[in-house]
């Protein structure tokens, strides 16, 4: 595997899959320029998924140009409560990348209980995946997830003999900003399973736009390049997947790995100086330092995501993040399973009393209600949708 990967996700015609016939011409000579540039410079993995629009389609016309052995394919399918129909769709995507396999198939997104089930119970999408596996369908079998810890980690350890893992790689988040799947890392690790990191540049904190106090505490580095070399220095951390928009988007990332023999001498100093801002501005040494043992949306007051709403208050108050901050706070109520849970909308009251309540005895319980108000007055604006519904 590369360090850097080529997502799927950014460079195809929209977000509902439509026939080749139909694709703007334009925006397919740019995916086969990106994928183009990709491939020159030695990013041979190229993921897509079956609900990013159109993208295998448009991949389909471009991959098969390229000798099949030096690339590395991954797609993902979402789980489905009847495994014949995530078989369908898996023969589907086939159809629509014109292979005759792939390296890499994830079941895309578990992210809940009901998700996680779908997938490991006998006779389930993971038993499906194996057997498109041993049909040499696909090579290896994976999940990408966005799903609190627990389920992750109950994904990893579904197989009941225990030493192995029940898949042979996991899609996760992980990165400066949110650091909060590193035990799923660990026991990845423990499991030899490969780990390969979800949007460390988007969902890692917009870092192509980033705030003047990452400008400044970064320099000489991009932001995005210090993300980058923090991420890789991780011995455990195999690929950073990069939704690329057009070819000059490799660029940045290209630097990060020409400077990995010098992250000992340039992430520490950079590090140190978020670490110092975020303790002057809020008190603690991470955005998420608060967040130990905060219930999940099920069980707290209207379904809020109390970890969410305080992480998103940190980053803004800390580092100057508030359009991310924004972002990702007005998508609470309508990135479903993705990103679920709700926040208190603009003009509506926080009942502090019954956050006080859920989370009594948690660390920093007598602190934490206050700052999820505070999120809403810093960050409450119009909804948002997840980007495939936008």
């Amino acid at each position: 595997m590369p360090v850097i990967s080529t997502g799927g996700m950014r460079y195809q015609d929209g977000w509902a899959d439509k026939p080749l016939s139909e694709v703007d011409p334009a925006v397919q000579k740019n995916l086969e320029e990106t994928i183009a540039h990709s491939i020159d410079v030695g990013i041979n993995h190229i993921e897509t998924a079956r609900g990013y629009g159109v993208s295998e389609r448009q991949l389909g016309t471009v991959l098969p140009q390229y000798p099949r052995d030096q690339l590395i394919v991954q797609t993902k399918i979402g789980p489905e409560d009847d495994p014949a129909k995530f078989t369908a769709h898996f023969m589907e995507s086939l159809d629509r990348l014109r292979l005759d396999d792939v390296d890499l198939l994830a079941i895309h997104g578990i992210n809940n209980d009901e998700l996680l089930d779908q997938s490991i119970r006998a006779g389930g999408c993971l038993d499906a995946a194996r057997e498109l596996q041993r049909k040499g369908l696909c090579k290896h079998v994976g999940f990408s997830t966005h799903a609190p810890l627990r389920i992750i980690l109950a994904a990893m350890n579904a197989d009941p003999r225990g030493a192995a893992s029940a898949f042979d790689y996991v899609n996760l988040h992980w990165y400066y900003i949110f650091r909060r799947n590193w035990p799923a890392i660990e026991r990845a690790t423990e499991l030899d399973m490969g780990v390969f990191i979800i949007s460390p540049s988007d969902k890692g904190g917009k870092l192509y736009d980033p705030p003047p106090e990452w400008v400044e505490a970064c320099g000489p580095l991009h932001p995005m390049v210090f993300n980058d070399l923090w991420c890789l220095q991780r011995p455990e951390v195999h690929t950073l997947s990069l939704g690329a928009a057009r070819p000059s988007d490799y660029d940045l990332h290209l630097e990060a790995v020409g400077l990995m023999d010098r992250t000992d001498e340039l992430v520490p100093p950079i590090d140190t100086k978020l670490t110092e801002l975020m303790r002057e501005r809020v008190g603690i040494d991470h955005p998420e330092a608060m967040n130990a043992e905060l219930p999940e949306p099920e069980h707290t007051p209207g379904g809020l995501n109390l970890e969410v709403m305080l992480w998103l208050r940190h980053l803004t108050v800390g580092w100057g993040m508030q359009d991310y901050g924004k972002m990702r706070f007005n998508l609470l109520g309508n990135g479903g399973h993705w990103f679920p849970g709700t926040a208190v909308d603009k003009g509506r009251q926080l009942d502090i009393d019954a956050v006080a309540q859920v989370i009594e005895g948690l660390p920093y319980a007598d602190r934490i209600p206050a700052l999820v108000a505070e999120s809403q007055t810093l960050l409450a604006g119009e909804p948002v949708k997840r980007q495939s519904e936008g």
